[in-house]
């Protein structure tokens, strides 16, 4: 920053400070009621609030995504694992289900509900460190990276570990400090569970092990039962998981390969490449304020790194590894390594460059950090949000739009062929989700996600019991699939329909869908089959 300009906000700092406009006030009085206990919890629900907000009018007249309408299907029935994901955000899913209706809002505000508590987490860690205004200035920080709010919008299996990385960095802290079994025990608890949400934080797990090995103080750790106690409780609460993965062929480990493996070196390098610079612009806004906020005194920072709290190098070891070991594995096994599958990781950055720094920040600046998050919010609210909900319903930006109303339409033909229930729907996944979500029968998702890129073939007795697909018109490749399967079908309907959602009186983009239909062959009113797998491998197409 010049030299000028850094003096011009130094001194407007000062006056600032000295005599707060009228306005900053209320600012102020918040900075103040931080170490009295509600300054903390009024920012986090303010922040998850009105970011629940923004999800209810920017998606007004769409529907769920995808992977939420997924996640609860996938957590329908207990299980200890998933062909496709590990089986946490399912559970997750359940739960919520059972206390909250299914509703869009409820789902929105499970997403903000997990954002909230990741980020009482990393204060959690913060306050290990500093008080006060700083502690506002991490999460501030943390706040204006697109990751608890945009990234965290909907709950899936990347969304989960929001929370789940930054406890289990803590409760490892805790462990590291004092060695106290209770906290070892609970590190081993929640590093499990992040292994339960998803794989992926096989590299948190590694960057803990890399950080307590590198650390200064490691002989004082790992002599102690602690790092042990860790190991055992977290393979214990893992067993039941690994026990599936071995008596169910791995199954999850084939559909990652499949999805992101196969590249070559050279592609893996982009890959890593992409990996780092989608990081970089994540923390790029933050890190901005950051320099702004810090101004001359950054001029501190070489001597505060060498000085650096030994407890704030382990968090500094442990971001290293979960930037690094991801970036090694990627081109030593040839994979894909999206950005965000570590954005979940970021929020030991404005831990450590806040609580690092030995010099304090004027509230002149943290207020206007403040300002600057609050507005953002409040822009995205009354602006982005209403203009986006307009943009998407005038020209379908998604296929989301017409979710709720093919679920709908496909629920009104079946009980005009039958009067039981409908029980199971296929054909393309976001319909068939959103059908099994949507529909007053919430049919079960019949298409067993080991074969779900493989448009596999249903059995006649699944047929025979009663059965449903939905397609978009212009999928050639669903429509096939269709053709194939009524060609096997005792009796087989075959409806075409135009869904067009409406948006505050607007009429928008329109999309014409296909059902088949099959009805059960016996109308045994008010019985129902159990969920069972509707493919067998042998009766795949590809």
């Amino acid at each position: 920053m010049p030299p000028s300009i850094d003096f011009f906000l130094a001194s407007k700092a000062s006056r600032s400070d000295a005599a707060p406009a009228p306005w900053r006030r209320p600012f102020l009085a918040w900075l103040d009621g931080i170490e009295r206990g509600w300054g903390i919890p009024l920012l986090i629900f303010a922040f998850a609030a009105i970011w629940w907000l923004f999800l209810v009018v920017a998606y007004t007249g769409a529907d769920l995504h995808a992977d939420v309408l997924e996640t609860w299907s996938i957590g329908r029935f207990f299980a200890w694992g998933n062909p496709k994901h590990p089986p946490l955000m399912g559970w997750v899913s359940h739960l919520w289900g059972m206390v909250f209706p299914l509703t869009d809002w409820s789902f929105q505000m499970l997403a903000m509900a997990n954002a909230a508590l990741a980020l009482w987490a990393v204060d959690l860690i913060a306050r290990r460190f500093v008080r006060g205004d700083k502690r506002a200035l991490v999460l501030l920080l943390a706040m204006l990276m697109p990751v608890y709010q945009f990234h965290a919008q909907r709950f899936n299996a990347n969304s989960v570990q929001l929370a789940l990385w930054p406890l289990a960095v803590y409760f490892f802290l805790r462990s590291f400090e004092s060695r106290h079994l209770v906290w070892a025990v609970l590190t081993g608890v929640f590093c499990a569970l992040a292994m339960l949400g998803k794989y992926y934080s096989i590299f948190l797990v590694a960057s803990l092990v890399f950080a307590a090995i590198c650390h200064p103080q490691r002989l004082r750790y790992l002599l102690s039962p602690a790092p042990w106690v860790s190991t055992v409780v977290g393979f214990a609460v893992l067993a039941p998981h690994i026990y599936w993965l071995a008596t169910t062929g791995a199954q999850p480990f084939d559909y990652a390969m499949q999805i992101h493996g196969g590249l070559a070196f050279e592609r893996s390098l982009e890959e890593v490449c992409m990996f780092v610079l989608g990081l970089a612009a994540a923390v790029a806004l933050p890190a901005l304020v950051w320099v702004v906020a810090a101004g001359r005194q950054l001029r501190f920072f070489p001597a505060d790194f060498r000085n650096i709290d030994p407890r704030l190098w382990l968090l500094f070891l442990i971001l290293i590894g979960t930037i690094v070991f991801p970036s090694i594995v990627t081109v030593a096994v040839g994979t894909s390594m999206p950005s965000m599958w570590a954005l979940q990781g970021l929020f030991l950055i404005p831990v450590l460059i806040v609580c690092g720094a030995s010099f304090p920040i004027a509230r002149f600046y943290t207020v206007n950090t403040a300002i600057l998050t609050a507005g953002v919010a409040i822009v995205a609210v009354s602006v982005a949000a209403p203009l986006y909900a307009i943009e998407r319903n005038a020209h379908r930006a998604n296929d989301r739009a017409f979710y709720r109303l093919a679920a709908l339409e496909l629920t009104r033909l079946w009980h005009q062929s039958t009067s039981r229930p409908l029980q199971a729907v296929s054909g393309d996944d976001g319909l068939a989700f959103a059908t099994a979500f949507y529909s007053p029968d919430h049919p079960h998702y019949r298409r067993p996600f080991q074969y779900q890129y493989t448009w596999g073939m249903p059995r006649v007795t699944t047929l025979e019991q009663g059965w449903t697909a939905l397609c978009f018109a212009e999928d050639s490749d669903c429509l096939k699939w269709m053709d194939r399967v009524a060609g096997r079908a005792p009796r087989v309907f075959r409806n075409e329909f135009v869904v067009q959602p409406v948006l505050w009186g607007h009429a928008g983009a329109s999309a014409r869908v296909v059902a088949l239909i099959a009805p059960p062959a016996v109308a045994d009113r008010g019985v129902e089959t159990p969920p069972a797998e509707d493919f067998s491998a042998s009766n795949r197409e590809h």
